[in-house]
């Protein structure tokens, strides 16, 4: 197991930021740690990488205490946090090499040369890093999180600020890294968790709301959902007796949202139900519920 944490809690005098948070994270995966701000997470990342103490309960990295081993736990640990810490008046080789030489690495050059290679820094090595683009800066953070080799690497906001693009090639370098090491990502994106996330961690005013891969997420609520317009007005409690119908939404004039749990489609059971009440179906379209929609129940009141 990469990262253990059990009962955590966290407090800042009277207020509580973690109230007995648990979750364990397998070796090889990517997580998506997802949660609205002040929700807990920046929180949660600083104790598993050793800034900050939890208040109560454990978390181990790679089977070492945080608290008991703290040097064993960063020697095995990248992160990244959210304002991603550079000197800008440093060159780009000249930092990683700096950043090697605390980790103490042997060859050095070799392995910055290495790094470079990897984060796509190659036209950028020679630059200092205050003339680079953000898309770049975060590369270089990236580089320094896993110069040494870590197990395990937690990312904080990794693609903040950048442009489409540069959110794309960032979250093509996370995946490539997923498939040798574990990451844990925070973000707000729900379209890069569903792209390279293997399962969602949701965090919601320090408490643990939901913890599963994004598929299952979906179907929280229902597994299905269809749009229905007809032509004549048709009454709630007609529509609550088609089969599969678990879920009846008036979203405009005689345009309804049905829900289903069911594993079949219910669409031709709707086009069954409006032939036998002498109603034309004026369109009819199944969605897919998203994940931006299962965190907003989730995480609001």
């Amino acid at each position: 197991m990469s990262i253990e944490v059990n009962g955590v809690s966290k407090l800042y005098g009277a207020q509580k930021a973690l109230d007995k948070v648990s979750f364990n994270i397998d070796n090889g995966s990517i997580i998506g740690f997802l949660g609205p701000n002040g929700a807990g997470k920046s929180t949660m990342m600083k104790i598993i990488s050793c800034y900050i103490p939890q208040s109560s309960g454990s978390v181990s990295v790679c089977g070492f205490d945080v608290n008991e081993s703290p040097l064993e736990v960063r020697s095995r640990l990248g992160y990244l946090p959210e304002n991603n810490p550079l000197y800008p008046e440093m060159y780009v080789r000249e930092y990683l090499e700096f950043v090697a030489g605390i980790h103490h690495i042997k060859n050095v050059r070799s392995r910055v040369e290495q790094m470079i290679d990897l984060v796509g820094l190659s036209l950028e090595r020679n630059k200092k890093i205050g003339a680079l683009s953000k898309g770049y800066k975060q590369r270089v953070g990236l580089a320094q999180a896993m110069i040494h080799e870590p197990d395990v690497l937690i990312l904080d906001e990794p693609t903040t600020g950048l442009d489409p693009n540069q959110i794309v090639e960032i979250r093509n370098l996370i995946k490539t890294i997923g498939k040798e090491k574990t990451v844990m990502l925070s973000t707000h994106i729900m379209q890069e968790v569903e792209a390279i996330c293997d399962r969602v961690i949701i965090i919601n005013k320090g408490v643990i709301v939901a913890n599963d891969n994004a598929k299952n997420l979906k179907s929280y609520q229902h597994s299905q959902v269809v749009k229905v317009e007809f032509d004549k007005v048709v009454a709630v409690n007609l529509l609550t007796t088609i089969s599969g119908v678990s879920d009846v939404k008036k979203i405009g004039d005689n345009i309804w949202l049905l829900g289903s749990n069911a594993d079949m489609d219910i669409r031709p059971k709707i086009i069954e139900f409006a032939t036998a009440n002498q109603l034309n179906v004026l369109t009819i379209q199944k969605d897919e519920q998203k994940l931006e929609d299962i965190f907003k129940k989730l995480t609001s009141g």
